[in-house]
């Protein structure tokens, strides 16, 4: 099932964030995806807050593939962007975080894609103006 939002500022990408936070279960992962610029990180200070964290405590994770953010559960956040092939990302051993409790989001998961679990909730963000974004979640 698919739904579709268009999300007028960041303090309102932030806001759906956090009450996605609130409808999560245990291990849940987040594939989120999106052009340079379309709210991923900005997305992610609101699901952070959401777990009790707080939104400086994000950053664009583009340097390093993995931040873990010890929230209530702990959110593993990484940024797939620079990884080369799927046997790097085992190599690193991240298929783990598929079963680690807590919540993993995934930044560039097509990047994984074949591997991605079945349960993965898709979220794909694009950018519709200067100000606002759409969000379709699946």
């Amino acid at each position: 099932m698919l739904a579709g939002y268009i999300l007028e500022g960041t303090e309102a990408t932030q806001k759906f964030a956090v009450a996605l936070s609130k409808t999560l279960p245990p291990r849940s992962l987040i594939a989120l995806s999106g052009d340079l610029g379309s709210g991923k990180t900005t997305f992610m200070q609101g699901l952070i807050q959401g777990f009790g964290g707080s939104q400086a405590m994000v950053q664009s994770p583009t340097f390093v593939y993995l931040h873990h953010y010890p929230t209530t559960p702990p959110v593993y956040h990484f940024d797939l962007y620079r990884l080369r092939s799927i046997d790097d990302f085992y190599a690193m051993g991240f298929e783990e975080y598929f079963e680690k409790d807590g919540i993993t989001a995934i930044e560039w998961p097509e990047r994984i894609a074949s591997i991605l679990p079945s349960t993965a909730i898709k979220i794909q963000l694009s950018v519709v103006s200067e100000t606002a974004r759409r969000l379709v979640i699946e």
